[in-house]
């Protein structure tokens, strides 16, 4: 089974090796068909400590590394606006 793949914003870098990374998705209601945003914060495993808060990075399902720690930094697409 392909590992998913999702892309967010990071925005916490407070802990050792890990970023929290929000992934927003939306999706047409199905009763009033109107476009609803949801969001989800992933804890990732960010091993050089590289990722800072703003960036838009893409994150990648792996294996348990902690207790919460289930998604691996693969890159960063954007750099945050400084």
């Amino acid at each position: 089974m392909p590992k998913r793949i999702l892309q967010g914003t990071v925005v916490s870098d407070k802990n050792d090796k890990t970023v929290t990374v929000l992934v927003e998705r939306r999706f047409t209601h199905p009763l009033l068909k109107k476009t609803v945003r949801r969001t989800k914060k992933y804890h990732a495993h960010d091993p050089n400590n590289e990722m800072k808060v703003g960036d838009i990075v893409r994150i990648q399902e792996c294996r348990p590394i902690s207790r919460k720690k289930r998604w691996m930094v693969i890159e960063k697409v954007e750099a945050r606006n400084a």
